[in-house]
């Protein structure tokens, strides 16, 4: 009851009231950066030709292209998932507006425009956006290479100074007459305008980097129209009437299917742009160095929603449909634009030039606005796109589409496209290639591919060719086997053990067998198992028997070697004599036949290595795991805390300076690596370790790494030392782990043969020394910079992929 009394006045009174000592909040200021201001300046210049050029390709007012880069940038631009993508009339949507405009007439186009609107938003709170990303890229690029040759095919009428037809087919029917009839004042302007677009952004020189940032596009359609003005050329200009006239939405009218298969055609042409184009963002702005953490990633739902929201304003305001832009989205980021600001600020000014330039706007040729949109049309057929659905065999699949397109339109175009990239999926399924080899001592049978019920003839065909008693082993290079091939497989591989003979199932990942099903709860084995020693995650309330290792009957363990490390503190039992022959059988079957070869090679040829990497003789330290490295990459010098003893009677070392020697003066290496790792035992023995007393083998050593404790300060001493970028050390024995990386490499630099290697240089850059240190816990590699950090001290940097992609 105590619950429900209210509490005093004067406590109430008092509960919001601010300290003294904190001032009242105030008013949020409406902040816009300089990089925003000028990105949207960039934008706008590039969006205003471009989108009275695509006006002119549709058929459409030309205001209506004006209206939807403005809605494209305002609306679109403020509730988008996508900060800094720009959204307008898209070259991408000519074609489809184009025969909506023919078949239906501009204001029905803009009513369908409003109902795609709609429907993207309907896909938005469905939250489907994601759906839309399983398209096959060969389709898409299909589709836009389609759409590109349909607008340069149709604006090169134009540019002819003649009036385009309906279809390419008859666009193309038509040009030999088009030829025979030109207008020199239409090509002229073209020719002025197709040149400017390129050579513009390739002007040489410093004045060509300067000249360089202004568009290409506004360059081109103002020379060709002071061109035109200066030499008084008689030739059709961009006519825009008042807005007072200005044609609005109005109610759907026509058949319904009709109706419906072009709200369906423009929802998805408009998002499946918008949504690439999302992504395509999110990849130029993990490029920019800085501006990752300012700038989220991309929601794509928001971004159908916004989409959506700016299709149903610009229907209903009589302006095209809107989508993602891409040229103009990379012009935001490359601009330096910093966040959505840019967009809507580019909106704006198409606004004012809308309403303040129209005098302007109509001084310009139709024939620059034609040259324009066709450049734009023939980059859409992309040979790197080609290049690259070549290359993963999908070619067909983006010729379809794209014929498709040309012939028969977009929405036919798209679903003959997925109708063959299916096809050509179940081909890759079915598709299954099963071989059989004797060799000396057995039998050897391949199967290439996926195998399923369809594959279960021929397989039961080959199996049956092996003789009664003999060696088998049955190889499937494939990731999937229903339940028809695995009975057949395994009926075959019981009778044949049963008459005599042994079958070895195996799979292209080393120690799987993919014959047997695991029958041991919770073992979770990785494609590394073969190194990791089959270390099973088990619950760790769970102790194996003393002998489970021997016993395990997963089909796995007896490939691998056993149990080890972390099977060890789970209570297994130590690796045997037994466990390191199978690790070796393992290798002769799995990993043996595929780097036969190559090893014959290196055998004839001998080693060539071109790094020396010297690291510590931990076990969790994989020099070829972490370096991605393989036989003849590495000459690898493994010692207890990766010491590199100074050259000289007293302190030196023969073993380790006889590699270094053999390294850089037989092998000439490129480049000599000390690598230092966490938690590593030489490191803690030596801040444990008290002076004085018997002086084992173990101590004698590690006095080479005295230098490297002289220069760790400890924990009360402050910052101090090379350090980890991006966080502190975790610890003084980290500490002393990169300290000794550096200390090392100050002892190898002492040696004869490095010291006279890096005096040596050369055109090719000579003997480069690197410093590395690997954290086993987190599997991150850091790289000792080349630059000291800001107190002077070494830094070690973490390596990483965007490192390499930048």
């Amino acid at each position: 009851m105590s619950a429900c009394v209210p509490a005093p006045a004067d406590s109430a009174r008092t509960k919001h009231v601010h300290p003294p000592h904190s001032p009242p909040p105030g008013p949020r200021r409406f902040h816009i950066a300089g990089a925003d201001v000028s990105a949207s300046i960039a934008v706008f210049l590039i969006a205003l030709p471009l989108s009275l050029g695509i006006a002119l390709a549709t058929g459409a007012p030309l205001q209506a292209g004006l209206v939807a880069a403005a809605v494209g940038g305002i609306v679109a631009g403020r509730i988008g998932g996508c900060p800094l993508q720009v959204s307008g009339p898209a070259a991408g949507l000519t074609v489809v507006t184009a025969d909506l405009i023919q078949q239906y007439g501009w204001r029905t186009t803009c009513a369908i425009t409003v109902l795609a609107g709609l429907a993207q938003l309907g896909l938005g709170c469905l939250r489907v956006a994601r759906s839309a990303l399983a398209v096959s890229p060969a389709i898409v690029h299909g589709m836009l290479a389609g759409i590109g040759v349909t607008i340069a095919v149709a604006q090169l009428h134009i540019v002819l100074g003649g009036t385009p037809q309906s279809a390419v087919p008859e666009n193309l029917a038509a040009l030999p007459a088009q030829l025979a009839n030109l207008h020199p004042a239409d090509v002229a302007v073209s020719t002025l305008t197709l040149t400017l677009l390129f050579l513009w952004p390739r002007l040489p020189g410093r004045v060509g980097r300067v000249l360089g940032k202004l568009p290409a596009a506004l360059i081109a359609v103002a020379a060709a129209t002071a061109l035109a003005a200066l030499a008084g050329l008689r030739l059709p200009k961009v006519d825009l009437p008042s807005w007072s006239s200005h044609a609005l939405a109005a109610l759907p009218d026509g058949p319904v299917l009709g109706m419906v298969a072009a709200v369906l055609t423009t929802t998805l042409v408009c998002s499946v742009q918008s949504l690439l184009g999302a992504v395509a963002v999110d990849k130029l702005v993990a490029a920019r160095p800085g501006l990752t953490g300012r700038v989220r990633r991309s929601d794509l739902d928001r971004e159908l929603l916004g989409q959506g929201a700016a299709n149903i304003v610009s229907g209903s305001l009589g302006g095209l449909p809107i989508a993602g832009v891409a040229v103009r989205s990379s012009a935001n980021v490359a601009a330096g634009a910093v966040s959505r600001n840019s967009t809507m600020l580019h909106g704006g000014y198409v606004v004012i030039a809308a309403l303040l330039l129209v005098p302007a706007l109509e001084l310009i040729p139709l024939a620059s606005l034609a040259a324009l949109v066709m450049s734009v049309g023939l980059k859409m057929v992309s040979l790197n796109h080609i290049r690259t659905v070549t290359r993963h065999r999908e070619v067909l699949v983006y010729a379809v589409t794209t014929g498709g397109v040309v012939f028969f339109g977009v929405l036919e175009g798209v679903a003959l496209g997925i109708a063959v990239a299916v096809g050509v999926a179940l081909h890759r399924l079915t598709r299954t290639r099963i071989t059989h080899e004797e060799t000396q001592g057995g039998h050897h049978i391949h199967v290439r591919g996926q195998l399923t019920f369809l594959a279960v003839p021929r397989l039961s065909r080959v199996l049956h060719q092996v003789p009664h008693g003999a060696d088998a082993v049955v190889e499937l290079d494939g990731s999937f086997m229903d339940h028809a091939a695995y009975e057949t497989l395994q009926d075959w591989q019981k009778t044949h053990t049963a008459q005599g003979g042994s079958v070895d199932v195996t799979g292209r990942r080393p120690g799987i067998r993919i014959s047997e099903p695991v029958e041991v709860d919770d073992c979770r084995c990785r494609p590394w198992t073969a190194w990791r020693n089959h270390q099973c995650e088990r619950p760790p309330t769970a102790t194996a028997p003393p002998d489970a290792g021997s016993q395990d009957t997963t089909g796995v363990a007896d490939l691998t070697g056993g149990t080890g490390g972390a099977g060890r503190r789970e209570g297994t039992t130590t690796s045997s004599p037994t466990d390191l022959a199978r690790g070796i059988s393992a290798f002769q079957r799995n990993t043996a036949p595929h780097v036969r070869g190559e090893l014959a090679r290196l055998a004839r040829e001998g080693q060539q290595p071109s790094q020396l990497f010297l690291t510590c003789a931990d076990s969790r330290v994989v020099t070829s795991m972490i370096t991605s490295s393989g036989p003849g990459d590495l000459f690898v010098v493994r010692n207890v805390g990766n010491f590199v003893p100074p050259p000289g009677e007293e302190s030196g070392d023969d073993s380790v300076s006889a590699a270094i020697e053999y390294a850089v003066d037989v092998l000439k290496v490129r480049s000599i690596t000390v690598c230092g790792h966490s938690g590593c035992g030489a490191m803690q023995a030596l801040l444990s370790t008290e002076p004085g007393g018997a002086q084992t083998p173990l101590k004698r050593w590690l006095r080479h790494g005295l230098p490297s404790l002289a220069r760790t300060p400890g924990d009360g001493d402050g910052a101090g030392g090379p350090r980890l970028a991006g966080r502190a050390a975790a610890d003084t024995a980290e500490r002393l782990c990169l300290a000794n990386v550096v200390q090392q490499l100050e002892h190898l630099r002492a040696h004869e043969s490095v010291s006279r290697a890096l005096a040596a240089g050369g055109a090719d850059g000579g003997l480069e020394l690197h410093g590395m240190y690997f954290h086993v816990g987190e599997a991150q590699a850091y790289l000792l910079a080349e630059e000291a950090g800001e107190d002077g001290e070494a830094v070690f940097r973490r390596v990483l992929e965007t490192d390499l992609t930048a």
